[in-house]
């Protein structure tokens, strides 16, 4: 014997689907920017810790300005490392949206810095240029 459908499979069928297609769709998104990063020069990126944030410059609040961070260490014999930043929100792609990237030796003594523009889907590349006091 078929049992008809009830107002209540039609409902809890029709949830389902809303959740499946919102997890594809999300699933679909990358929520990481990639890139790399290398020394000027083409040499091997110097010992130390390397801090890697995602900054917008046009925003007036210093606390606001730095979306996601991350941090790699550096051993001094790669010539280039590759990073992913992982973003706790969406941010709205603007023109003046960038990576910056900041090479330190366990002193806290900034060695290299460098930055480059975020462009929506593609990695980046970040090339870091030694910083004279």
């Amino acid at each position: 014997m078929k049992r008809p459908t009830t107002r209540r499979t039609i409902l809890m069928a029709a949830g389902a689907a809303a959740v499946v297609a919102t997890a594809g769709t999300a699933a679909a998104q990358s929520t990481d920017i990639r890139g790399e990063v290398t020394f000027k020069g083409d040499v091997a990126i110097p010992e130390g810790h390397l801090d890697i944030y995602l900054e917008d410059p046009a925003i007036k609040d210093k606390a606001q300005r730095r979306a996601a961070k991350t941090r790699v260490k550096s051993d001094g014999g790669s010539r280039t490392i590759g990073f992913s930043l992982p973003l706790t929100k969406s941010p709205t792609v603007s023109p003046t949206l960038q990576i910056v990237a900041r090479l330190e030796r366990a002193d806290g003594w900034l060695v290299a810095r460098g930055s480059a523009k975020v462009e929506a889907g593609s990695p980046v590349h970040v090339t870091l240029k030694t910083v004279m006091y």
